[in-house]
């Protein structure tokens, strides 16, 4: 009898188990349509920061700052009564701006572009206080006609669903970046964070191209900030906070995995939008795991830093020297 009793527990117990795995599981599921939803909105930026890192060749922290003014002014101008067509035109204008101040402060000054960064970045969090009043200023999705929202993830119509809207962004804007890099004026860009000395040699203007290419960076930037901050329904002076450290993932985390498949400069873009998609997806993995969420910041930096050895790693561990010289 006590065999039996004890039988008839256990499987008692692993049947409660075996259920609440599913519930957790299900709770999983149900969380990814937002993970990817903020994966694509976190993705405009990281091709911001994609453009200034690899095709400036620029680490441009100013990232930090302008991810928190894009969201300050395109909140103010709908509470200002703007369409929200406007507010974002707004947002990704003061964007510009902030690349503009960095590139002034990197070219014009000759101050080194970590440092005019930082410097922008600094002068940012006052300018966002002053832009919002305050630390924080919400938007109610039920007073203001929001593009996008956390309420319209799941059970809306296609066409009014946030990754659905989202992702027709990053398609028009990749397209719109595809062509400009393909004209005079982007292929100097290019030329610029690939050769400036031999840029200079052909005439091309390179302080002016650094310039641009940290006006368009960073007005990404902002766009994604008035995004997210309609998407989350309110804007707060810390949101850009590590801003740096997730668009640099997605870039590593989307050239490590599609590095290989996708050689077009548009489908190298496209590889950003699905590394920061991976990224935050494997962010709600981690705290479906419950892990502590303290630690979140402390594992980006070490996923970047891990992917970013990875190459060196493989040319200095990995790779076989060449014999040099004739055969003996």
């Amino acid at each position: 009898m006590r065999s039996a009793g004890r039988v008839f527990y256990l499987s008692r117990f692993s049947r409660l188990n075996r259920r609440k795995l599913q519930m957790q599981i299900m709770t999983l599921i149900a969380a990814l349509p937002g993970a990817v939803a903020q994966g694509l909105i976190w993705g405009i930026m990281a091709i911001g920061v994609y453009l200034t890192f690899r095709i400036l060749d620029v680490a441009d922290l100013t990232v930090d700052g302008t991810m928190c003014t894009g969201g300050a002014v395109c909140v103010m101008m709908l509470m200002s009564g703007h369409s929200v067509w406007v507010s974002m035109l707004a947002a990704t204008g003061a964007g510009m701006l902030a690349g503009l101040a960095t590139g002034i402060f990197h070219t014009f000054m000759g101050i080194p572009a970590i440092l005019a960064g930082i410097l922008t970045q600094l002068g940012l969090y006052s300018a966002n206080l002053k832009i919002m009043g305050k630390a924080n200023q919400a938007v109610n999705g039920n007073k203001f006609d929001l593009l996008v929202s956390l309420r319209n993830v799941k059970n809306v119509p296609f066409y009014q669903n946030t990754i659905f809207i989202v992702a027709i962004f990053i398609v028009v804007l990749i397209a719109i970046l595809y062509w400009f890099f393909g004209t005079e004026l982007g292929c100097s860009l290019r030329a610029t964070g690939c050769n400036p000395n031999m840029s200079r040699a052909q005439g091309i203007n390179t302080d002016v191209c650094k310039v641009l290419g940290l006006m368009i960076s960073n007005g990404l930037v902002a766009l994604s900030s008035a995004l997210l901050a309609q998407y989350q329904g309110f804007a707060d002076v810390n949101m850009g906070r590590g801003a740096i450290v997730i668009g640099l993932a997605a870039v590593i985390i989307g050239e490590a995995i599609f590095g290989k498949i996708f050689h077009n400069f548009a489908l190298r873009l496209l590889s950003v939008a699905f590394g920061s998609i991976l990224y935050y997806l494997v962010l709600q993995t981690v705290i479906w795991m419950g892990i502590d969420t303290d630690l979140l910041k402390m594992l980006s930096a070490l996923v970047v830093a891990v992917f970013l050895a990875v190459p060196y790693w493989k040319t200095k561990y990995f790779t076989k020297p060449t014999k040099r010289g004739g055969n003996n």
